[in-house]
């Protein structure tokens, strides 16, 4: 998938550039949200769609459509579907990301506008290789009746990479697929000499942030 003005981004690429940023909690969303049961789900069980907090359902298939596409499952491993990423976004537009709420509205709803335009079918029905096409004109510029296309296409993909590879608190990066898909062994608060040996390979412990004391969650008034 391509992005405005970037070149070619590999899936692998992609990985990279996520693992490296990979331990950060991404977003602070409103408290009182427990984190999400450990153990990585089944392909099925993490592709059923949590219910909305902020996002209406016709909103919601949209996105994860889109989320899907731009990190896909395939031999690799699983992708956003199964880190729920659109559920990060979701619960994150109630909270932290609550300023972007309008760009949601109006861009998916134009998205699924121009895939109705220029495929003749709303962007869900559409194939995966005519998602592909359609994303990619709208990354490009190419989608001239979707204004402002390219901005939201790059704040999708930010989001999209935050709730793969984000804290699994925030809703995202569920069962810790994301992590095991860029070899991310998690938060650690004591590291052995072993583990620091350059040839040892630590092994996933698959424990939020905020699993530790010493990490506070997120509150509100």
């Amino acid at each position: 998938m391509k992005s405005g003005n970037d070149d070619h981004i590999s899936r692998r690429e992609l990985l990279r550039r996520a693992g490296a940023v990979a331990f950060v909690p991404v977003a602070a969303v409103v408290s009182g949200r427990p984190a999400l049961a450990q153990g990585v789900p089944s392909a099925a069980a993490a592709a059923t769609r949590a219910p909305l907090e902020t996002l209406t359902s016709a909103e919601a298939a949209v996105l994860e459509a889109f989320c899907a596409r731009l990190i896909p499952t395939d031999e690799n491993g699983p992708g956003a579907t199964e880190a729920r990423a659109a559920h990060y976004i979701d619960r994150a537009l109630g909270g932290a990301l609550q300023s972007s709420r309008p760009a949601y509205a109006s861009g998916l709803a134009a998205l699924d506008a121009y895939a109705r335009s220029s495929r003749g079918a709303r962007f869900t029905a559409l194939s995966s290789a005519d998602q592909d096409r359609v994303l990619e004109d709208v990354a490009s510029g190419l989608a001239t009746s979707f204004p402002g296309g390219v901005a939201f296409f790059n704040l999708v993909r930010t989001h999209t990479i935050e709730g793969t590879f984000g804290d699994p608190y925030y809703g995202g990066n569920v069962g810790f697929v994301g992590w095991d898909l860029i070899g991310y062994p998690g938060v650690r608060t004591v590291v052995t000499a072993e583990e620091q040996r350059l040839e040892a390979g630590a092994k996933p412990n698959h424990k939020s942030a905020y699993d530790y004391a010493m990490f506070t969650k997120a509150s509100t008034p």
